[in-house]
């Protein structure tokens, strides 16, 4: 496989990173001269230092053979006419950072993958970690209007949930109707739950929420810090 990046700054280089920890064959485009001397010390990497909103320099990169373009640049007017040069070119798998939700539309009618707003991303990632603890990682579903999420949530020892099967977890109403739990890890092993599954402390549960992380579908499998907090004081 090979791919080619647009811009080798703080989300570019790890992308970089993860590619070639894949053996991705990688070309990495870069208009600043430091970073692209930096760039030239990693193996495996050819390094074009141009300006990529240059047709000539995307033909020199290769992107109408790359399997794809990824777009990391803070400009989304630099990502985004990238990406309509590469489509120009023949490149069928295009992706791109979106640093304005504004601007997501015009990239989906290119037909481009999208990770919205990278410093939003950490900044919910942050504020979820403190209030929610139990929640290890979550994907926004649907498009801007949605706030349907996928997430990871720890089970506490003290969760309404533990040694529950889902189907009693759901008579009591500890589940909410707009939650799917979706997978459940246990010591490593990733089980498809059904209604007979029992959940146990420790457990790592997948969950499908069309209301997102809300109060009323953590609370059964971790309290959070509010809880703990109120219980210690007690």
């Amino acid at each position: 496989m090979t791919a080619v990046i647009i811009g080798a700054g703080r989300i570019g280089s790890s992308v970089l990173e993860l590619a070639a920890d894949a053996d991705i064959e990688v070309t990495v485009i870069e208009r600043d001269h430091e970073r692209a001397h930096d760039l030239d010390t990693i193996d495996d990497c050819h390094v074009i230092h141009d300006d990529a909103t240059e047709r000539d320099t995307l033909n020199e990169a290769g992107v109408s053979d790359a399997d794809a373009v990824i777009a990391t640049t803070e400009e989304d007017a630099t990502n985004l006419m990238v990406l309509m040069l590469a489509r120009n070119l023949g490149c069928e798998t295009l992706v791109s950072v979106v640093h304005d939700k504004a601007n997501i539309p015009m990239f989906r009618e290119l037909g481009a993958t999208t990770i919205e707003n990278p410093q939003q991303l950490i900044a919910k990632y942050l504020f979820r970690s403190t209030y929610n603890p139990g929640v290890q990682d979550f994907m926004h579903v649907g498009d801007t209007s949605s706030d349907a999420e996928v997430f990871e949530i720890s089970v506490s020892e003290e969760a309404l949930i533990v040694d529950e099967t889902l189907e009693e977890a759901d008579v009591a109403g500890y589940l909410s109707p707009n939650m799917i739990v979706v997978a459940v890890e246990r010591d490593g092993e990733v089980m498809i739950p059904r209604g007979h599954t029992k959940i146990e402390s420790d457990d790592l549960i997948t969950v499908f929420s069309k209301d997102g992380i809300t109060e009323e579908v953590v609370t059964p499998f971790n309290p959070g810090r509010k809880e703990s907090v109120q219980a210690e004081s007690e």
